[in-house]
């Protein structure tokens, strides 16, 4: 969303705080394949998504992804995702929100020209353990806009259930350098 709002008001931007949100498909990891099949052939390939997808495993492992700290997480968090994913008709929802993911891939180039000809002010937030998102998705900001403020954090996918005093402090420290711009 930030990047369509982005593209459609430049002047409004003052800046951005990008946290695990690729714009580059180099952190589409393996991971993605099997959704970038779905993408190529709903038909064939949307009935094992939505089992993958709206699994009790893969939503508790959205929040945890491969954090050596899964303590640091509140089980409410997967625990109510996957009671909402549950409700009636929220797989047909989630299917096609996911179709229309592939969107926002198409878009990448877009969103990387407008970094490079607007060059705001960038912070990336990056969980180092994120299931869905590689981290050379956030070096990537970096070849797009040598002046991005770049940080690897030790989270997963949900960088602030895991890290919320960092990344608090690490935005406030952004926002703040921007003033009054």
């Amino acid at each position: 969303m930030g990047f369509r709002l982005a593209l459609a008001h430049p002047k409004r931007v003052r800046g951005m705080v990008v946290q695990n949100a690729a714009a580059h498909e180099a952190a589409l990891g393996p991971l993605w394949e099997a959704r970038k099949a779905f993408w190529r052939d709903r038909g064939v390939n949307e009935a094992r998504l939505r089992q993958n997808l709206l699994s009790w495993e893969t939503t508790r492992q959205r929040h945890l992804g491969r954090s050596p700290h899964p303590e640091l997480y509140d089980p409410d968090a997967w625990t109510d995702e996957f009671a909402f994913l549950c409700r009636p008709g929220e797989a047909e929802i989630q299917s096609a929100l996911f179709y229309d993911y592939r969107t926002n891939v198409a878009a990448y180039p877009q969103w990387q020209a407008w970094l490079r000809e607007h060059r705001p002010p960038l912070l990336v937030l990056w969980g180092r353990y994120d299931p869905s998102f590689d981290v050379v998705g956030a070096s990537a900001y970096q070849e797009t806009l040598p002046s991005a403020e770049v940080h690897v954090l030790d989270a997963g996918h949900f960088a602030l259930d895991e890290r919320p005093d960092e990344v608090i402090g690490l935005t406030r420290a952004f926002l703040d350098r921007l003033g009054d711009r």
